[in-house]
């Protein structure tokens, strides 16, 4: 069984809940807050984990409190678009720790992605010495983030129906 054949019932969406508002509880925490004993939480637990439906357990870091003061959205255009330039380009940018997230997009570009630096001189540097040295560059056009209105995490998907 995988993770789009299992169907979520009220008790793991209770779990997933729990989990998305403290990732640290213990498995008795858990089940005290789902109204479970602990063994057929744990046993619960265990699925969602295997199914991937649980995909990690992660730390939310304030970005402003490790010096990370600005987010940039660039759209990318490559040169071609065959399948050995594609996941060169998609590892080359996987490489890069200030790309915070990228998606290969359908539209009037190929790439969006997100990046987070410390200041504009930073930004600069990223420009210059990393991104414009990846081969197969045709465009990009940058956009500078204001204030974030909304930000979600994966969790936040459980909300969704």
């Amino acid at each position: 069984m995988n993770s789009t054949e299992y169907t979520l019932d009220k008790i793991d969406r209770k779990i997933l809940s729990a989990l998305r508002q403290n990732g640290r509880l213990t498995v008795a925490q858990l089940a005290d807050e789902v109204g479970l004993s602990s063994s057929p939480c744990w046993t619960r637990l265990k699925r969602l984990e295997t199914l991937k439906i649980i995909d990690g357990y992660t730390a939310n870091i304030n970005p402003k409190a490790i010096g990370i003061n600005e987010l940039f959205f660039i759209e990318i255009t490559l040169e071609r678009h065959d399948d050995e330039i594609l996941e060169k380009f998609s590892q080359t940018l996987a490489d890069i720790p200030e790309v915070i997230e990228a998606h290969l997009v359908t539209g009037d570009y190929d790439y969006l992605v997100k990046v987070a630096v410390k200041n504009a001189e930073h930004y600069e540097r990223f420009l210059r010495k990393k991104l414009y040295s990846i081969k197969g560059i045709r465009h990009t056009r940058s956009t500078f983030a204001l204030r974030p209105l909304k930000s979600a995490t994966s969790s936040d998907l459980m909300l969704i129906e």
